[in-house]
């Protein structure tokens, strides 16, 4: 009764004629953004921070989660027509949504992907609605202790499943986390590698960081492949699946749901790792395997599910913790901060429209989504062919723009023309930047939360292992630190990330 109350409550927030029209604008620049190709939603989320100052808070919400998940909509279009992967989730559709439009197949393929991310939102729309409530009633019983264990086990977790090497996941997280402590310290005011430099005495804000890493650094690194793109497909046809493709896409798309749903409550998951998980999983199960890399409709409708429903369940532990399962759920976090809402398990109980509306809206985004994205297709093709050449300089003005009116300070901007710079040698070294940002956003709340444990066993560590809850993820994060020097592991998880 009291969920039906409360789904009540969010639909009254989300139809409101303002979350409407912000939860369409959120959608169409979410899939917008995945169309071009090196302009994610963290880019884009960090460049619109600003803007939130003026909104409400749940409208501000909901305009951001739509451009998250719509990104996930958006990036399967270019991988399908031109097998230019738009978001990294989109990369595995691209290997048989773009052979399928090689031969005619690409409404097909595309209002396949369309239909299966929209069953895996509305799926894991309903399992938000019923899981994050106990979850919530849970984590308010935490106390300093568990919160930082719970933090450790987050950062861990990360590691394991970031793509690319553990050693370079590993450093990033350190950098983040040392990042993360420069300015003034709560406890004592002392300034704390600033370099008596005042600017830095409030610390780096993850806007700078953020707007740089992922904005101005991935537009660099784009404008280094340039190059021509070949648009071989200029006018889509037949965006009714058949009989058959619909028949081959339903055990699929249940799968990579299930699966997404599971991968995207984890730290460092999300939907990159749930589309690969997913595309694995049907090679090895499907009656069709042979005909994986040449045109499978399986290989578009479970990586499809799967990362939607892995963009989704990131709000779980976002919206109940307060834990940001990848660097938009971060983003996500310094939005409500923003607004002067303190993320965690209390927002359920004391920001219980913008909990439910919020929840509500992700349906009522992927219902629009659904009657957006193929309409459409024609304008996202035209998109498609826009020289970076061109949009560089108006994103790097956008983005300027943003960080000075943060603080009105010209220091702002040359620090995310530095981390620009970084993101890009990041990026050459083949060294994630997300780990870095979830490193940067967590490491001042585990400080703050291991002071108030120790304060309150009065400097005693033994803290952390003598109460239950914390005992128990602390020894998680050991065991998934030694799971990662099984060589066995290593191979797995190499698989998982190359699979071709």
């Amino acid at each position: 009764m009291d969920l039906f109350a409360n789904l009540l409550l969010g639909f009254d927030t989300a139809l409101t004629p303002i979350n409407l029209l912000y939860a369409l604008l959120g959608c169409f620049l979410g899939t917008a953004i995945g169309v071009l190709p090196g302009l994610g939603p963290a880019a884009t989320i960090a460049m619109l921070l600003p803007a939130t100052f003026v909104m409400p808070p749940v409208t501000a919400m909901i305009m951001l989660a739509g451009i998250f998940y719509g990104a996930q909509y958006g990036g399967s279009t270019t991988a399908i027509l031109v097998n230019l992967p738009g978001e990294t989730s989109s990369v595995v559709t691209a290997l048989d949504g773009y052979q399928m439009a090689r031969q005619g197949k690409a409404g097909r393929a595309l209002a396949i992907a369309a239909l299966s991310s929209f069953f895996a939102g509305t799926v894991c729309t309903l399992l938000i609605a019923l899981f994050a409530p106990p979850l919530a009633e849970v984590a308010l019983k935490f106390g300093p202790a568990e919160y930082f264990s719970l933090m450790v086990l987050g950062l861990i977790a990360s590691i394991v499943l970031a793509h690319g090497s553990i050693l370079h996941a590993l450093g990033m997280i350190v950098l983040g986390l040392l990042l993360g402590l420069i300015g003034t310290d709560v406890n004592s005011a002392v300034q704390r590698y600033t370099f008596a430099m005042p600017e830095l005495a409030d610390g780096i804000g993850f806007v700078i960081v953020a707007m740089g890493m992922f904005g101005v650094g991935e537009i660099i690194a784009n404008l280094e492949t340039e190059g021509t793109r070949d648009v071989a497909i200029n006018k889509v046809t037949g965006l009714l699946p058949t009989r058959e493709d619909l028949k081959r896409s339903i055990a699929p798309t249940l799968r990579g749901t299930a699966l997404g749903s599971v991968l995207g409550i984890l730290p460092g998951g999300g939907a990159a790792l749930a589309s690969f998980g997913a595309y694995a999983l049907e090679k090895k199960v499907s009656k069709n395997r042979h005909e994986f890399g040449k045109g499978a409709i399986e290989g578009v409708a479970a990586p499809e599910a799967a990362n939607n429903a892995g963009a989704q369940m990131s709000f779980i532990p976002m919206l109940t913790l307060g834990i940001p399962a990848n660097p938009v759920m971060a983003l996500m976090i310094g939005a409500m901060i923003i607004q002067g809402i303190q993320p965690g398990p209390s927002v359920m109980t004391e920001q219980a429209p913008l909990f439910w509306g919020l929840i509500v809206s992700m349906w009522i985004g992927n219902l629009m989504l659904l009657v957006l994205n193929l309409p459409l297709i024609g304008m996202w093709v035209k998109m498609i062919t826009i020289p970076y050449r061109y949009l560089f300089p108006m994103i790097i003005v956008f983005c300027a723009i943003g960080v000075y009116s943060l603080n009105n300070a010209n220091f702002d901007v040359y620090l995310m023309a530095l981390f620009g710079v970084i993101g890009y040698v990041f990026k050459k070294l083949d060294c994630e930047p997300a780990p870095l940002l979830l490193g940067f956003i967590l490491g001042p709340m585990m400080e703050e939360f291991l002071r108030r444990a120790l304060l309150i066993s009065k400097g005693d560590p033994t803290v952390l292992l003598t109460r239950p809850i914390s005992a128990t993820m602390l020894v998680l994060a050991v065991v998934l630190l030694a799971l990662v020097l099984l060589p066995s592991f290593s191979k797995t998880r190499e698989v998982a990330f190359q699979e071709e």
